[in-house]
């Protein structure tokens, strides 16, 4: 499993690419280059190709998405392995600082599982 961060871009926004900021590099490349001193036929050729590589950056950002949403769910099920434990714990367990570390999976999961949904729904809007 990968260690992602719950919100990647918040961390390093910088190199975390979103739809967002692709779109903006590829209408800002599109303004610049169309409208500099092309022939028509030329014009047309590169206005195309910048709508395909305008769609392949969407379709690359939606699988690293979904790469993201599978570490997070592989991530949730290792965790519910280590939950299993508690099904043996009682409420006379010795052990009294385990209740924390099984509190903290529960966090964990509860992180992975916001981490997941942010990149769904990020998928869900580059459509």
């Amino acid at each position: 499993m990968r260690d992602y961060p719950a919100n990647v871009a918040a961390v390093a926004p910088e190199v975390t690419p979103t739809i967002g900021s692709a779109t903006n590099l590829i209408e800002r490349l599109r303004r610049t280059l169309l409208f500099s001193d092309l022939d028509c036929r030329c014009r047309d050729t590169l206005a195309a190709a910048l709508d395909r590589f305008s769609a392949l950056e969407r379709r690359r950002l939606s699988r690293q998405g979904l790469t993201y949403a599978r570490d997070h769910k592989d991530r949730i099920a290792a965790i519910l392995t280590l939950l299993s434990e508690l099904d043996q714990m009682t409420e006379g367990e010795q052990d009294r600082p385990v209740f924390e570390e099984m509190a903290l999976l529960f966090l964990e999961i509860a992180s992975s599982a916001q981490a997941g949904a942010v990149v769904l729904r990020a998928i869900e809007d580059r459509e």
